[in-house]
């Protein structure tokens, strides 16, 4: 910062300490062209020495970059601020970011009125490319996105979108891989609290729920909630046990959702494992806060936001991105709650 009543360093000044000429000092600060190494060494440390901070404004004007990736997320707030799942692929996005020198820029959407707004700033060219998370069907955002052409990557694979690429997982294989394993402790009368079913990763899981079911697959044991919340674990267990109180094994969309569950069957004096097992979906830190701790399966939430961010970082280089996307592997992790 400069002090007050001191005149800042401009590159004019720059130029004369280092005996070049301003449009090498330019060149060198803008990245368009070549500087030799003897001007360069000259430039900066004529530029340590004089104080010389960039404008960055006017830098993003020469190369028409803002240098920035947007992270949007399509969830309430306190949701994204509650979710650890999130957590870690905003980590895993912001990692390759820095390493690149952009800066990520975190958009939440919680209504219709946030869609525009972002939608709007987007449009102003504040960022050069965006990660999308948990995008919905027909998703204002990503219509945005896919009419500006702006480089983008999905976490997860909504439909209606084939030109943006994805990182994911496999969530219908994941849920019916768990959904067995519980199944396999010999449990009868098996229910799911599903959440989100208007975007991808929700849909699936239900479905993988169904396949692992078969022909044993009850509709009355399946309630859905629109959030991967502990409250939709908590509401979505209890009417489970209205309807059918000899359940014995719940499979719960989200850990989040699991710990809910766990609530729910504590108010009505069941055991977990003994009376009724209980799995989630995850691996986030939720899976070993719980007591007892979930049986769940893992999803490399890091991982995605890294795989997310050099996909967009290379879309900004004007690499060429086949379509579709890529998919990463998942385990199952059992522990004590089944």
């Amino acid at each position: 910062m400069t002090p007050p009543g001191r005149r800042r360093a401009t590159i004019h000044d720059v130029a004369a300490e280092a005996g070049v000429s301003r449009g090498t000092v330019s060149r060198l600060l803008n990245g368009t062209s070549y500087v030799s190494s003897e001007a360069r060494e000259a430039i900066e440390k004529a530029i340590a020495k004089v104080g010389y901070v960039q404008n960055t404004a006017a830098r993003n004007l020469v190369t028409r970059r803002s240098r920035a990736v947007g992270f949007v997320v399509h969830e309430p707030h306190e949701l994204f601020l509650d979710d650890p799942n999130i957590g870690a692929i905003l980590l895993g996005a912001n990692e390759v970011v820095s390493e690149a020198d952009f800066q990520l820029v975190v958009l939440v959407l919680d209504s219709e009125r946030d869609s525009q707004r972002v939608a709007d700033y987007l449009r102003g060219g504040f960022v050069d490319g965006a990660v999308l998370v948990s995008a919905r069907q027909h998703d204002t955002i990503a219509g945005a996105v896919e009419r500006l052409g702006l480089p983008a990557v999905f976490i997860g694979h909504p439909p209606g979108h084939p030109a943006i690429p994805y990182v994911g997982i496999d969530n219908r294989s994941a849920a019916r891989a768990v959904t067995q394993e519980l199944l396999g402790t010999g449990r009868r009368r098996v229910a799911m609290v599903a959440c989100a079913l208007d975007r991808d990763s929700g849909s699936d899981r239900l479905a993988g729920f169904r396949d692992a079911l078969g022909e044993r697959f009850d509709p009355r044991l399946v309630v859905d909630h629109p959030l991967y919340s502990y409250a939709s674990g908590l509401e979505g267990a209890r009417e489970l046990l209205r309807r059918e109180p000899a359940i014995d094994g719940i499979f719960a969309a989200s850990d989040a959702v699991a710990a809910g569950v766990l609530e729910a069957l504590r108010e009505t004096g069941r055991s977990v494992p003994g009376d009724v097992g209980v799995v989630g979906f995850d691996d986030s830190a939720w899976a070993v806060r719980c007591v007892p701790a979930l049986s769940t399966v893992r999803q490399p939430a890091r991982l995605m936001g890294r795989r997310a961010a050099e996909i967009v970082l290379g879309q900004i280089e004007g690499v060429e991105v086949e379509p579709g996307g890529a998919l990463l592997d998942t385990e199952v992790v059992w522990r004590a709650s089944a």
